[in-house]
């Protein structure tokens, strides 16, 4: 099977280390990863702002970066939810538009192929145990995208579940949005800022050290929150913390 990752704008810009993460958690698993240097945004930043017709050549150039590939995986729910959820949108609005279906017929090979990280863990390789090591007290938090849209379920829980000496603790209103959005915390700071702190005050409750999401844009939100009040929980990508072993402890 041939794997790529697609790493995403966000990660590659601010945090690297989360597709470091998920080269060495799959690389233990046995699966060899590719990372094409031509990848670029998804276009998923355009679509949402308005700007439908800019994001089709992203779309199109993530078709043809990405089409060789068996698999394609991010560690991006949101990402994940653009090329499955909205791409097939794309095709249907041109050929509504009377520009024919050339554009759905370029994007629907790497739509049913893209995978959200946990989901291929899960669904495509069969494993929950991935032989991580993780001795902190973990809450999670889980994303608008992998929730309604990708509809990701249980399956980041039973990875965690699964992660040696780790406590899971249920977070309060955990379904509930934190508040980033994308442009949704620019253009409505004041609320966007409400519904972080609420976020942040309901995983201080449950005592844990870390809050854990499958999305770095809103660990992003929630972990600005985190710093301005100084408490003591950090955000976590989900990657980094199944690629974590006891020899990395030791």
């Amino acid at each position: 099977m041939r794997v790529a990752l697609f790493l995403t704008c966000v990660n590659d810009t601010l945090y690297p280390d989360t597709g470091r993460a998920v080269i060495k958690l799959l690389t233990r698993l046995g699966v060899e990863v590719d990372f094409p240097m031509a990848q670029t945004c998804c276009g998923q930043a355009h679509y949402n702002t308005g700007y439908r017709r800019q994001a089709e050549p992203l779309a199109r150039h993530y078709s043809d970066v990405f089409g060789e590939y068996d698999a394609i995986v991010t560690p991006s729910g949101s990402c994940a939810a653009m090329v499955r959820e909205l791409y097939p949108r794309l095709g249907e609005r041109a050929a509504a538009e009377g520009r024919g279906d050339e554009l759905a017929r370029v994007l629907a090979p790497v739509i049913p192929k893209t995978y959200e990280l946990t989901e291929f863990l899960v669904d495509v390789l069969g494993v929950v145990d991935v032989g991580a090591y993780y001795p902190h007290r973990v809450t999670y938090h889980p994303t608008c995208h992998g929730l309604r849209s990708l509809r990701l379920g249980d399956r980041p829980r039973r990875l965690l579940e699964a992660v040696k000496d780790l406590e899971l603790v249920e977070l309060p209103g955990a379904e509930e949005c934190c508040g980033f959005g994308g442009t949704f915390a620019v253009k409505n700071a004041d609320v966007s800022a409400a519904m972080g702190l609420d976020k942040v005050r309901n995983a201080e409750s449950t005592g844990a050290e870390r809050l854990c999401a499958a999305d770095n844009s809103c660990l992003m939100h929630i972990g600005g929150t985190m710093a301005r009040l100084r408490t003591e929980i950090r955000p976590v990508h989900i990657a980094e913390i199944l690629a974590n072993t006891q020899e990395d402890a030791s």
